[in-house]
């Protein structure tokens, strides 16, 4: 009775507007009436479509942590238990307990030794596990990231799918996995038009509901063509319905230059972007630039808690881990992953990505933009430090010692003695107070009232270990 009220409520008030773009500064998100930034560790996408996973327990999980944000694959797209050396992985569900859009249809045959699938059938069962995992996410104020489709990275990806020849009975064309996700064939392109109309309307009544196109499509023959096409359609199939949502495209791994941004696109994605110096390179494009994967530098915290740090505070409006201690039978995210695997998570690191949240609820953010060039010295040597500021009355630092070594599969290392360090910033005369934050715990020091008469102000951190955060606000004078 009180899910049923409340989700009641929602839909006939202001709060029924969709997460957007905040209208004063497109960098960042507004959610329900507030400035909003994505800031989350979430599982390995397979919530949906894994019908072991019980998506109630984590999205628990996340909302207890203070994340904000969960990010799904559709169920057009599976992995392995082996795929990327990820145990427990998500993406990859026993057997038969595959959740597609489509029904088996009495045909036996596919590729998987259970029936094919019938792309003309929907499969009720995956419709009403969809909208149940929307709803409850937005009875806990948890964004939904629906990625629509995914490359097919190797040939057994793509012979797991629906719309494989093999695995329907619909006479799909056959072609390599490369040519799947382009305008190059019309007869499996109707489907997929199909699919996205139908999801873009069962979901177009949430309010925490954004669009991702395509996962990771600048792998293995993925057009940009393709892409603008799939955004054009949800566009247009929003143009008939109430609420218009947030479409994201997912860029490039690490870094790039965007020269060509589609008027239906939002959001910019990339994976693995550290250090993020992709936001600088993109920012002038006044779109939301997101940090949308991490992973690949081991199994602990430390890298992944200061890359997220370091992109809020380079102007980053979205950051989302991959974490692996989300499994079936953990979704409360407590699953102790081996030391094998290619990324980390865990119950510390909601911790501090949680505090980087409270950092940035603490300023007013939206009025900020990245302004390194008010730090005039004392970062040390192998260090990095990066401001957001609101026109001299405050700013939000951080100050990290982690470092990328290596080339394609780089070790992400750490500076981790005891050290403490003096600043000069650039900021005009006042009164100013400091207030010094861990990242890691989220713990502060007590504020500091700093008189400050002009020329270069001198700031001494407290002693710190791998990295540390500032505001400095402007008083009364």
């Amino acid at each position: 009775m009180y899910r049923a009220i409340l989700l009641t409520l929602l839909a006939g008030s202001a709060l029924a507007q969709p997460i957007r773009l905040y209208p004063d500064n497109p960098h960042y998100y507004e959610f329900r009436g507030r400035p909003f930034i994505a800031v989350t560790s979430a599982e390995h996408y397979g919530m949906l479509l894994n019908a072991d996973f019980d998506y109630k327990k984590y999205l628990d999980t996340m909302s207890d942590d203070g994340m904000r944000l969960t990010r799904f694959f559709t169920g057009l797209y599976r992995e392995g238990p082996g795929s990327f050396r990820i145990t427990g992985n998500t993406l990859a569900p026993a057997g038969d307990r595959f959740i597609t859009p489509y029904l088996r249809s009495g045909e036996s045959g596919a590729l998987d030794t259970l029936a094919k699938w019938d792309l003309t059938q929907w499969n009720p069962v995956y419709w009403r596990r969809l909208k149940d995992i929307v709803e409850y996410a937005s009875e806990k104020g948890i964004i939904i990231q629906v990625t629509l489709f995914c490359t097919y990275y190797r040939d057994e990806m793509w012979e797991a799918s629906p719309y494989h020849p093999s695995n329907n009975i619909n006479s799909t064309p056959e072609m390599p996995r490369t040519e799947v996700l382009t305008l190059g064939h019309p007869a499996l392109l109707r489907y997929q038009e199909t699919f996205v109309r139908r999801m873009v309307t069962e979901l177009n009544g949430y309010d925490n509901v954004m669009w991702e196109i395509c996962n990771e499509p600048y792998f293995h023959g993925v057009t940009l063509e393709w892409q603008y096409h799939i955004a054009k359609l949800i566009r247009e199939t929003e143009t008939g319905l109430p609420k218009r949502h947030l479409i994201a495209r997912n860029v490039a791994n690490n870094q790039e230059f965007v020269t060509d941004p589609s008027p239906n696109i939002d959001v910019l994605h990339f994976h693995y972007a550290r250090p993020p110096v992709t936001v600088a390179m993109n920012f002038g494009l006044g779109r939301l630039i997101g940090f949308d994967e991490t992973g690949f530098d081991g199994p602990f915290d430390y890298p992944y808690r200061i890359q997220a740090w370091d992109f809020v505070i380079a102007g980053g409006g979205h950051y989302n881990h991959l974490d692996y201690s989300f499994t079936v039978g953990h979704e409360d995210g407590t699953f102790d992953f081996p030391k094998t695997q290619p990324g980390g998570g865990g119950p510390e690191l909601r911790r501090s990505l949680k505090a980087l949240n409270e950092f940035m609820d603490s300023v007013n953010f939206v009025r900020m933009r990245p302004a390194d060039e008010l730090i005039l010295s004392g970062v040390p040597a192998g260090a990095s430090a990066r401001i957001l500021a609101e026109d001299g009355r405050a700013c939000a630092l951080y100050l990290h010692h982690g470092r990328i070594m290596g080339g394609y599969t780089p070790r992400y290392l750490v500076r981790s003695g005891v050290q403490q360090h003096a600043l000069s910033l650039n900021l005009p005369a006042g009164g100013y107070t400091a207030t010094w934050w861990n990242p890691k715990t989220g713990k502060t020091e007590a504020p500091q009232s700093l008189r400050h008469t002009g020329g270069p102000l001198r700031v001494m951190t407290p002693e710190y270990r791998e990295d540390i955060a500032l505001v400095l606000s402007l008083g009364e004078e």
